[in-house]
């Protein structure tokens, strides 16, 4: 019996933790995914904060963390089971992986939609002439001679 089980039945556990070799096997794979899912959390981090996103980024949030540790459990419950059903249950959990990815990548992706749509705002802001902060000044229109002219005696320009 594995740990699992026991703790699942509360049966005494007669197994010692060293020999637990099939979870060496799980462990190779998981970091995997935590460094994956890591990494979509600090490109999340990264990004300027946007507003309003807060309540179905925590829901995003909670559906891949659901997902992963469905994951885990449906992988230790094929470890467990005669392997004529374990590929259905291995499969399952290859599915709740992928519903933890695309939870993360949805959240990602309305991220980076909100961004989009407040550079075109600012965009048009500031082509009409509404944008905060905005490039203002006066220009001349000048030949090559009086720009050298003006480049060479900045006193003189002074003056004029």
């Amino acid at each position: 019996m594995t740990k699992k089980l026991e703790e699942l039945f509360d049966l005494p556990q007669d197994i010692p933790e060293e020999d637990e070799t099939t979870d060496v096997g799980e462990q190779e794979n998981i970091p995997v995914l935590a460094d994956n899912l890591a990494e979509l959390d600090k490109i999340s981090a990264a990004l300027p904060a946007v507003k309003g996103l807060e309540a179905s980024d925590k829901e995003m949030d909670e559906l891949a963390d659901k997902a992963v540790k469905s994951f885990d459990d449906l992988m230790d419950l094929g470890m467990n089971i005669d392997s004529r059903w374990a590929s259905d249950v291995f499969n399952t959990a290859n599915s709740m992986l992928g519903h933890a990815i695309t939870a993360k990548t949805a959240k990602m992706n309305k991220k980076l939609k909100m961004i989009d749509l407040q550079l075109k705002k600012a965009k048009l802001d500031l082509d009409n002439g509404d944008g905060e902060g905005g490039a203002t000044g006066t220009g001349h229109v000048l030949d090559r001679n009086e720009l050298l002219d003006r480049l060479l005696n900045p006193n003189k320009n002074n003056d004029a």
